[in-house]
């Protein structure tokens, strides 16, 4: 039994093997590998071989009106219908501190059937996510502004277009220009996820052996009673808490496919985790559970190849049918630093549904799994989920960097920057998930 928390530590690296549950940050990482040239430029295709699990096709696009000067042109788009086969879309540009003010929409043709799908939104507000202002993940050369992704299904056609919004200004030092043009370096992101490796035979969960190379073929940690968590504590060193839920299932990375050769090799720690901060993935809500891994998938490779990050942004992510997954490597019951917050990725964690929460409603499951989670990782570092807490601002359009800001433990995107994420449905679930999150740890 008390090797089942050891195990949540080690199954994606051995590096992540050992315990600690307070780490000092990890030492500058290595560089991204990323769909990048080694001078940061875009490549103009990133396609993978095919014996390797997934692709990324980056297209650039181009002028769709009389003014032929790019970048400047209110209207760009591309048609294509002979690519490779892809799942999910997106659209990036050069410089990601600018925003893409105006609208960006697809329409697919689905592999099969050779049927175009209707014109879809694909949400721009992605800004408010990545690494913050300052640290070496952020300042790497390779990160680049980007649209959310958005899940199309099976598809080997594509047609986009990017408007801007004329009718907005943009503030640019202490002038505002008008009209608000496009980004410069747009490109359209076609993004096949793969297959999942098969699992090995006999995978299960590492050993409790700390000394032993742990078993990299774990595709999920079981769950496990709030007393079998607080005995597996004590066990391996941990000061025990007198408020802990109990260990929700978990799929890990193996278990959802992850390619670790995409990401960076090292890990990045803050001191604690003091708050959690729950976003919808954007991702549209036509998937279905058995496709979840997919979308992750196809989120991971977007978040590493397209955006330039060093590893996917959430901590972990929940499907409707409430199933968690491990995201950011680095060992589920570490203080593992993220990409999902901008300005607070300090000392937290993020949560991502996938799906888009504005008007539709997430599933009682989900918002289940977001107290199951919570109610174990904040408890292993002693937070109440009902609670309140400080988080100093690492610089956003909410909080000037350095400011404490006073949150709530659970939180939604939105209260750390203005954005619509985690969706109004969703972000009016979260006193529910904070409450019944509390009830799991006993209080």
């Amino acid at each position: 039994m008390r090797g089942f928390l050891a195990s949540s530590i080690g199954v994606t690296c051995a590096a992540a093997l050992a315990l600690p549950l307070t780490l000092p940050a990890a030492a500058a990482p290595a560089p991204a590998s990323a769909a990048w040239s080694t001078s940061g430029a875009r490549t103009a295709s990133t396609t993978a071989a095919p014996d390797l699990p997934g692709s990324t096709q980056s297209l650039p696009l181009t002028p769709r009106t009389r003014d032929r000067t790019l970048g400047a042109a209110p209207e760009q788009g591309l048609t294509r219908a002979d690519v490779h086969r892809f799942s999910l879309v997106g659209v990036t540009w050069s410089d990601p501190d600018t925003e893409l003010r105006g609208q960006v929409q697809v329409r697919t043709r689905a592999t099969g059937t050779g049927a175009w799908s209707g014109w879809q939104d694909v949400d721009t507000h992605n800004e408010d996510h990545g690494a913050d202002p300052g640290t070496a993940e952020r300042d790497s050369g390779h990160v680049h502004g980007s649209t959310a992704p958005l899940w199309v299904g099976d598809s080997d056609g594509v047609d986009v277009r990017v408007r801007a919004n004329t009718a907005a200004t943009r503030t640019v030092g202490n002038t505002d220009e008008q009209p608000s043009l496009l980004p410069t370096g747009l490109h359209l992101e076609l993004v096949d996820p793969g297959a999942a490796q098969a699992p090995s035979a006999g995978a299960r969960p590492a050993t409790a052996n700390r000394t032993a190379t742990p078993r990299l073929a774990a595709t999920e940690l079981p769950a496990l009673s709030r007393q079998a968590t607080e005995r597996d504590m004590v066990a391996l060193g941990a000061k025990a808490q007198p408020y802990i839920g109990p260990r929700p299932r978990i799929v890990t990375r193996h278990g959802w496919g992850a390619d670790e050769k995409l990401r960076e090799k090292g890990f990045v720690y803050t001191k604690k985790v003091k708050a959690a901060f729950v976003h919808h993935t954007a991702t549209g809500n036509n998937y279905r559970c058995s496709q979840a891994p997919s979308v992750i998938r196809g989120i991971y490779r977007y978040h590493v190849k397209s955006s330039g990050w060093r590893d996917i942004g959430y901590n972990f992510l929940v499907d409707k049918c409430g199933t968690i997954y491990e995201g950011r490597a680095g060992g589920v019951a570490k203080a593992v630093m993220g990409a999902h917050t901008l300005g607070f990725n300090t000392d937290s964690m993020g949560i991502a549904v996938l799906g888009t929460f504005g008007s539709a409603k997430p599933s009682s499951a989900a918002v289940t799994a977001i107290a199951k989670l919570t109610a174990w990782k904040l408890g292993l570092y002693g937070v109440n989920p009902r609670g309140k807490t400080y988080l100093k601002s690492g610089g956003g359009n909410l909080y000037r960097k350095g400011k404490n800001v006073r949150l709530n433990v659970i939180s939604g995107h939105r209260d750390g920057f203005a954005t619509e994420c985690p969706g109004r449905q969703l972000y009016g679930k979260l006193g529910s998930a904070r409450s019944t999150s509390a009830r799991y740890q006993g209080r």
